[in-house]
C-alpha cells in the first residue's frame, strides 16, 4: 500500500498543539494571581479563564490528532499494513483528512479513538457510546459527536473534487467509522455507514475488493493521478 503524509502540516499542527496549551497554562495563572492580587478586578480574571479555557480545547484538539502517538494516520497505517500497491492512503493529503484508493472504492475514513461499546440506535438514527470517562467525555473532547454530519460532509468534499476531474464519471465515495482503541467493541451491524473496530477493517476491505461495487485499475489510477497533481501544486 502507498502511503501519502502531510508532514509539514502534521508537524505544523503539533506545534500548535502545544504552544497553546503553554500558552493556556501561562493565562489561566496569571487570571489566578490576578484575582487574588486585585479582587477587586473580577472581569479581568474571568477574562483571562475564558481565553485560557478556550486555548487549552484548542491544544486538546491539535493535540489528540497531531501530537499524541501514535497519531490517528499511524494508528490507520497499521490497520491496514498488508494491503498491496493497487491500494493509497492519503493523510491530509485531500479533499480530507483520511483518504483511502483502491479496488474496495474510493473510501474517505473517520478514525475514533474512543473506547466502550459503540452502537447505532436506529429509531433516533445517532451512534452511541457506553462505557468511557464522563470527565473526558465533558473536558477532553472524547465525546462521539455527530458522525453523521461529519460523514455526509466528507462524501461531499470528495465527491465534488471527484466531479471537477475532465471527462470523469466519478465512481459513489463510500465512508467508514473506525475505531481504533483497544478497548473498543463496536456493535453496530445496522449503522449506515460500516461502523468497524480497526482489527476489522482490512477484512471489510477485501471483501467488498471481490463485490460487484469493486473499482477497475482504470479508475482507480484515474483518480490517484488526480490526487497526486493536486497535491504537487499545493
Amino acid at each position: 500500500m502507498k502511503i501519502i503524509t502531510n508532514q509539514k502540516l502534521i508537524d505544523r499542527n503539533a506545534k500548535i498543539g502545544r504552544y497553546s496549551g503553554i500558552a493556556s497554562l501561562l493565562i489561566l495563572g496569571g487570571g489566578m494571581y490576578l484575582s487574588f492580587r486585585f479582587q477587586e478586578q473580577v472581569w479581568y480574571s474571568l477574562a483571562a479563564l475564558v481565553l485560557g479555557f478556550t486555548l487549552s480545547q484548542v491544544s486538546i484538539f491539535y493535540s489528540n490528532r497531531f501530537g499524541s502517538s501514535p497519531r490517528p494516520d499511524q494508528r490507520l497505517n497499521d490497520a491496514l499494513k498488508g494491503l498491496d500497491d493497487r491500494y493509497a492512503i492519503y493523510h491530509y493529503s485531500s479533499p480530507v483528512s483520511h483518504l483511502l484508493v483502491g479496488p474496495a472504492g474510493i473510501w474517505t475514513l473517520l478514525p475514533y479513538q474512543q473506547k466502550g461499546t459503540i452502537t447505532y440506535d436506529e429509531g433516533k438514527g445517532r451512534w452511541k457510546r457506553k462505557g468511557g470517562n464522563i470527565y473526558l467525555k465533558f473536558f477532553a473532547q472524547d465525546s462521539l459527536g455527530r458522525p453523521s454530519l461529519e460523514v455526509d460532509a466528507a462524501r461531499e468534499n470528495v465527491s465534488e473534487y471527484l466531479a471537477d476531474i475532465p471527462g470523469f464519471d466519478p465512481p459513489q465515495v463510500r465512508a467508514a467509522l473506525v475505531f481504533t482503541h483497544q478497548e473498543a467493541e463496536v456493535q453496530a451491524e445496522e449503522a449506515p455507514h460500516p461502523t468497524l473496530h480497526a482489527l476489522q477493517l482490512k477484512k471489510e476491505l477485501r471483501k467488498q475488493a471481490k463485490s460487484d461495487s469493486s473499482l477497475p485499475m482504470s479508475t482507480v489510477r484515474t483518480v490517484r493521478d488526480a490526487l497526486d497533481r493536486h497535491r504537487e501544486l499545493s
